[in-house]
């Protein structure tokens, strides 16, 4: 797909993350998406497997995307780790709170409510 405009990611609500298998495949997942001083940050399940590839290969690559997946822009690439650093991490949650406002508390109650929200890795994303 050749898109006329450029892909902000920031300005997205969702974009597609594409990491990679140990052979090289692909696997695209839509995600949430925020931005704080150029770096962006989604979040996971920890042991989703997003979070195991990234873990085993740094590469990825994000396009704009609608809630399904359905790609809208060109693809860009990068590198993402896993956060391990409280402050860090709490910055990325309030780049999420800023953007996603009502939605993300919802998220977030719901998540506390069932146990998952303790379960989760936040993401890193460098766009190269």
């Amino acid at each position: 797909m050749t898109v006329d405009q450029p892909f902000d990611p920031g300005s997205e609500s969702f974009i597609s993350l594409a990491t990679y298998r140990r052979d090289g495949r692909e696997v695209r997942t839509p995600v949430w998406i925020s931005e704080k001083d150029d770096i962006y940050y989604v979040f996971s399940e920890a042991k989703a497997g997003k979070v195991k590839r990234i873990n085993n290969n740094g590469r990825m690559s994000i396009a704009a995307c609608d809630m399904r997946g359905n790609i809208k822009s060109d693809w860009v690439e990068g590198s993402a780790r896993i956060i391990t650093d409280d402050v860090e991490i709490a910055t990325a949650y309030r780049a999420f709170d800023n953007k996603y406002g009502w939605q993300m508390r919802i998220t977030n109650f719901f998540s506390r409510l069932s146990g998952r929200y303790n379960k989760r890795a936040i993401i890193a994303l460098n766009i190269h």
